[in-house]
Parts: C-alpha cells; sequence; structure tokens
C-alpha cells in the first residue's frame, strides 16, 4: 500500500476498517454495497487471524443459520455448529466472494482526528500516515491476552500458557493440569483435556457461573438470547432462575454453587453464561475437579484462595483478553474507565464524528448475528452523516 502523502482530497479518503476478523469484514461488504470504498487494514497476514489462532475443537457456540455475515449464507456443509476451521474457511470465501479490499500486514497504532475535523488520520505500520473519511476500529473483544499480576509467577517451575497458546490436549497427557478460569474458554479447555487423556484436570473458580444447555430438544439457546434481548434486566434474571433449576443439575457438592447474580445482568457486564459442551457431566463424574480461585505462586506451587497449596505440573491461564484500545483511541476520550468504547454500533461517541466501534461485545444473542446487523447499521450512518467527504466506487 503507498502511503497516503500528500494527504487526499476529502472526496478521494476511503473508510478504514481496523481489523480484519468477523466484524471488520461485515462492514466493508456492507459499505461496498452502498458504493462507498472501504479499506480493511489486518495487521496480520490473512482475515480472521483470532480464528485461527483458537483452540482445535472449537466449535461456535451460535447456530449456523444465525451466524451468517451479511450477504452470504454460512455453508449447509457446516453443520448447525460450525468447526474452527470452516468458520476460517468461511470468512476467507466472504473476503473473495465481495472482492473486499484488505491490505494484510499492517497495524494502526494510532487514530487521530484531522486538525480541520474533516476525518482522520491513521497512523501505522512503516510510519504510513493514511487520512480517511471515517474509521471503524474492529479489532475485537479478544484482542491481547490478559494474565493476573499474579506474585511468585515467574518462579514456578512447571509448564504454564495462556490459553490463546493452547492447541489441544496431546502435549497433557498423562499429568495433572490445572486450569484457571470458568468462562467458555476455561469450561471447554478442561473438558477437552479430559477426553484427551490428561492424568488429573482441575478448574479453578473464583466466580461460579451460569450455565446453560447449548441446546434442548433442539432449541438454541441462543433463540432465547434473541428472544429477551430487548427485555428488563431485572424480569430476565428472574425468568432464568428457574430454567436453570431445570435444565442444569446442582453442582454445588461439587463445588459450583449455582450463581447467586441474575445471568442477564451478568451477561450485561460481560460474564457470558457458560455453554455446557460437556463440563456439567465431568464435574458431576469428578472428571474435573472444582478448586478455589488462585491467589498466587509459592515455592513452585499455586496457593490457592482457600489456603490449599497444590502442585499441578502445568497451568493454563484461561484467564481472558483485554481490547487493548488505549494506545489507539485512549487520546480521544472515548472509552470507559474499563477502556471499553463509550458509544459502539452506529453511534459514535459525540466528540468523534465517524469514529465507530463494532465487535466489542457479547450479547445474548450472539456476537456474529450482532456483528452482522451492526455492520449494516454502521455503513447507513457514515453514508449518511460522511457527504462528500467519501470516496465513491467507479460506477
Amino acid at each position: 500500500m503507498a502511503d497516503s502523502t500528500p494527504s487526499p482530497s476529502p472526496s478521494d479518503r476511503p473508510v478504514y476498517i481496523v481489523g480484519g476478523g468477523p466484524a471488520g469484514l461485515s462492514v466493508a461488504y456492507a459499505l461496498r454495497a452502498r458504493g462507498i470504498r472501504a479499506v480493511v487494514l489486518e495487521k496480520s497476514d490473512s482475515v480472521g487471524d483470532s480464528w485461527r489462532r483458537h483452540y482445535d475443537r472449537l466449535r461456535l457456540h451460535t447456530t449456523r443459520r444465525l451466524s451468517a455475515l451479511p450477504g452470504l449464507p454460512i455453508p449447509r456443509r457446516f453443520g448447525r455448529w460450525p468447526a474452527r476451521d470452516d468458520v476460517v474457511r468461511y470468512l476467507e470465501k466472504y473476503a473473495e466472494v465481495h472482492e473486499l479490499e484488505i491490505v494484510t500486514g499492517v497495524e494502526v497504532s494510532r487514530i487521530e482526528r484531522l486538525p480541520d475535523g474533516t476525518g482522520w488520520l491513521l497512523h501505522a505500520t512503516g510510519g504510513r500516515e493514511l487520512t480517511g473519511a471515517a474509521v471503524v476500529v474492529a479489532t475485537g473483544y479478544n484482542h491481547t491476552p490478559y494474565v493476573p499480576d499474579w506474585a511468585g509467577l515467574d518462579d514456578y517451575t512447571g509448564d504454564f500458557a495462556h490459553a490463546c497458546a493452547y492447541r489441544n490436549p496431546e502435549p497433557y497427557a498423562g499429568r495433572d493440569v490445572l486450569v484457571v478460569g470458568v468462562g467458555n474458554t476455561g469450561a471447554e479447555i478442561a473438558v477437552d483435556l479430559v477426553e484427551g487423556g490428561a492424568a488429573r484436570v482441575r478448574l479453578s473458580v473464583r466466580t461460579a457461573p451460569h450455565i446453560v444447555r447449548r441446546s434442548t430438544a433442539g432449541w438454541a439457546a441462543q433463540y432465547t438470547g434473541v428472544l429477551v434481548r430487548r427485555l428488563p434486566v431485572g424480569l430476565v434474571d428472574r425468568l432464568a432462575r428457574p430454567l436453570a433449576k431445570l435444565s442444569v443439575p446442582d453442582l454445588s457438592a461439587q463445588g459450583l454453587p449455582r450463581p447467586d447474580t441474575g445471568l442477564y445482568s451478568r451477561a450485561r457486564d460481560g460474564a457470558i453464561p457458560v455453554q455446557d459442551v460437556g463440563l456439567v457431566d465431568a464435574v458431576r463424574k469428578g472428571r474435573v475437579e472444582v478448586v478455589a480461585a488462585v491467589d498466587g505462586f509459592d515455592s513452585g506451587k499455586v496457593v490457592l484462595a482457600d489456603g490449599t497449596r497444590i502442585s499441578p505440573e502445568a497451568v493454563v491461564a484461561a484467564t481472558g483478553y483485554v481490547r487493548a484500545l488505549e494506545d489507539l483511541v485512549g487520546h480521544l476520550g472515548v472509552l470507559d474507565d474499563r477502556g471499553r468504547p463509550l458509544a459502539h454500533g452506529a453511534r459514535a461517541p459525540q466528540n468523534a464524528p465517524g469514529l465507530h466501534f463494532t465487535g466489542f461485545t457479547t450479547p445474548l444473542s450472539g456476537t456474529l448475528r450482532e456483528v452482522a446487523r451492526d455492520a449494516e447499521k454502521i455503513a447507513k450512518s457514515v453514508v449518511r452523516n460522511g457527504g462528500d467527504t467519501l470516496s465513491r466506487l467507479p460506477g
């Protein structure tokens, strides 16, 4: 890509989309469908990079039909719950079919408002300075691995890895493994380790999660998420309690009690329910042992919150990710105190018109479904507010 110097005239400026995952590709398509030039900037060498790096057994927890991006259905042969590699194939095909303009190997480090207020300046790899009419940040919810600042971790002599580095259970066969964190990733890795021959699997839990069946009698949990997404939070919390008791057994005796906070309340704060793909059965049978939260490490041992000291041969930290938006846009006053965008989707921050964020929430109705819907809304907003500053496609 040629550096955009000197700065193009306002009518020659494309919309830049930072990130070549599902959210970014969706917006690029929606803009292109409206005759607007959209350029996707992807720091890796291919689209869907985060999907390529997920563990091998991963499947969508949302249905194929409700996970398609705008303009292209997911093939039926991928099944109801598409596998990781099929999602990657779909994203590659999506970019090809829609002839999206994608530049790989370019990482954007900082976004600034142009002094005259007519657009945005992006500082990117190799000293590039790119001028866009609008910018859509789609760098993803799972951007940068997070590991708590545990005392003594540097002196731990066992194998330690963040879940982002976990691929399959083969390296852990016959070993004593501690998985830290009981989100969907931690729960699924724990089950994967059990099924893959680990000698002992313990799951460290700080806060008991809500657990839901991925599907009950053919009814996907996502369908319920779609139906309740507009209902009052308190009402959904109340409705979820009896349903949970009917569908998921009480695991209190195994160390995993029912949560004392509402399902939707937790989800709105970013803690989505764990979709059961084998965890309930593994905990009931004692194949996955639930232990207290990790407080730190000492003399090669793991210190738990209840004072217990254990000596696993390996630790997999499924402790989540941070969005890492501070360096990119933190100076613009568009993030809250937790580093989350103050505005999302079609709504741009009041002090930053033309700057949009997508893919930074995990709704009960399904992330892919919502980024697809957001893409159309963002494109409409960009076209409505961009006017003559938008670069138009020929024809």
